[in-house]
């Protein structure tokens, strides 16, 4: 599993472990069943505190995408495709409300932002 951290992002690490993990199992990369990194190995191999990896799992596993076993480790969930979708219509809507949010800075009007959605639709 490869896990990147950048530590020049204003995201908490934690969060960059969940979001990647998330689109691993997202990717298929990650499938049912499959054992995640125990915490201590993971914090060994990104040379980060075990804690912040325990928030990550911690994370994963209230969102419904890993159960922990204690003694055994963790585990990709069974995959819920309502909830896959969900997470990734989020995700889009974050981007767009950004994408939004630019165009109103750069002075752009609301009706001008709707055509240029509408035009990249069809496109």
């Amino acid at each position: 599993m490869k896990i990147i951290i950048n530590t020049t992002l204003m995201v908490p690490i934690y969060e960059q472990i969940t979001d990647q993990i998330k689109t691993l199992i997202r990717n298929g990369e990650l499938k049912e069943n499959d054992n995640l990194p125990s915490v201590r190995t993971l914090s060994k191999e990104l040379k980060i505190s075990a804690l912040t990896v325990k928030k990550a799992y911690d994370n994963l596993e209230s969102e419904g995408f890993t159960i922990t076993v204690h003694g055994k480790g963790t585990y990709v969930a069974a995959t819920n495709a309502e909830l896959l979708l969900e997470e990734q219509k989020k995700e889009l809507e974050a981007d767009l409300e950004q994408a939004i949010q630019k165009g109103r800075r750069c002075g752009i009007s609301d009706e001008d932002i709707r055509s240029l959605f509408e035009l990249i639709l069809e496109g």
